[in-house]
């Protein structure tokens, strides 16, 4: 499938809390960054990866804030191959030739931004785009027990023995799940 170019252009979902989704910008990295470390401490990736999937896929990139305050949320998530992933803390020198899903890379919230159910409308505005952009479904590896919260949210674990040494580097409760659109 050809990555799309330009997409259609809709506000991004808004919340009850005075934050609200907006596409990522190369200066939200710093607080990016420490939002993934508070929330994947055992599943830690480098300021290079998040620049990396920022520079290759902005699409797919987007952060919590309030204003052009600092995120203290964020979702990546890139064209990708079916039952695969990337390494975790890898940059990757570019998206594949013939990607044939979107790749859900990370979706972390600060402690202090979590209950609000803000989650919920970023994965539906990602799973639109993805629609309007014709992929088929949306993947990724859940961790930290987290198979429940992507059930809620359409996903559905998928047999990945293929995948299984990948997975296992991830932590013995990594998973991988679909999305179809």
């Amino acid at each position: 499938m050809a990555l799309p170019q330009v997409g259609v252009e809709r506000a991004l979902p808004s919340t009850e809390s005075g934050l609200n989704w907006r596409p990522m910008r190369p200066d939200d990295i710093p607080a990016v960054v420490d939002v993934a470390r508070l929330s994947f401490p055992d599943h830690f990736e480098d300021r290079a990866c998040f620049e990396n999937r920022l520079a290759l896929y902005p699409r797919g990139c987007f952060v919590l804030a309030d204003g052009d305050g600092p995120a203290r949320g964020y979702l990546i998530a890139y064209p990708w191959k079916a039952d695969s992933a990337p390494p975790l803390n890898t940059v990757i020198e570019g998206l594949p030739a013939d990607p044939t899903l979107i790749y859900l890379h990370d979706l972390a919230l600060h402690p202090e931004a979590r209950g609000g159910g803000v989650t919920g409308a970023i994965v539906e505005r990602l799973a639109e785009q993805a629609t309007e952009d014709g992929w088929p479904m949306i993947a990724l590896v859940a961790v930290n027990d987290a198979v429940g919260f992507w059930s809620r949210h359409g996903f559905a674990e998928q047999p990945a023995e293929a995948m299984a040494a990948k997975l296992a580097s991830y932590g013995p409760d990594a998973r991988y799940m679909l999305r179809p659109l």
